[in-house]
């Protein structure tokens, strides 16, 4: 609360918005992180939200940015918690992961993407690879997902 005015502020949760492509061979594409935290891990393409911005707008938005691809939404695989970081006051992020397809675009690493790889299922990186806590648990809900089709 600011003691001048009286306003009530609060430790919100940073929304995020991120895609597991696939291709038609059933594989996963993952970027490796070019910037802190994190830099050189594995993760999922995606990114925080902007003030206003649908998750689904956002979602395209960051796929565009990091891959240069246009994407086609497919289901929603669900929603994780996590904290940008490891830092004491890292801020904890409310992450939404959809399953999507390329539509469109032509694959390259950028904006904070030093390199982009796609992996079989079988073999995705091992977890000490791989950025933030959730993406464990998402890769492992997308092995599920993908075990019941």
């Amino acid at each position: 609360m600011c003691p001048r005015c009286g306003s009530h502020y609060y430790a919100n949760s940073a929304p995020t918005a991120s895609a597991l492509i696939e291709d038609e061979e059933g594989r996963l594409l993952l970027g490796r992180r070019a910037l802190e935290p994190y830099r050189g891990f594995w993760d999922t393409i995606g990114g925080f939200l902007h003030e206003g911005e649908s998750p689904e707008d956002g979602l395209r938005r960051e796929v565009m940015e990091e891959t240069g691809l246009e994407i086609e939404l497919g289901p929603f695989l669900g929603v994780w918690m996590d904290r940008y970081g490891h830092a004491d006051d890292a801020v904890r992020t409310l992450n939404l992961f959809w399953v999507v397809r390329a539509v469109g675009g032509e694959l390259a690493p950028a904006d904070d993407v030093a390199e982009l790889a796609w992996f079989d299922r079988d073999e995705l990186p091992s977890a000490d690879e791989l950025a933030f806590d959730a993406i464990e648990h998402v890769l492992a809900a997308w092995r599920a997902y993908r075990d019941t089709e």
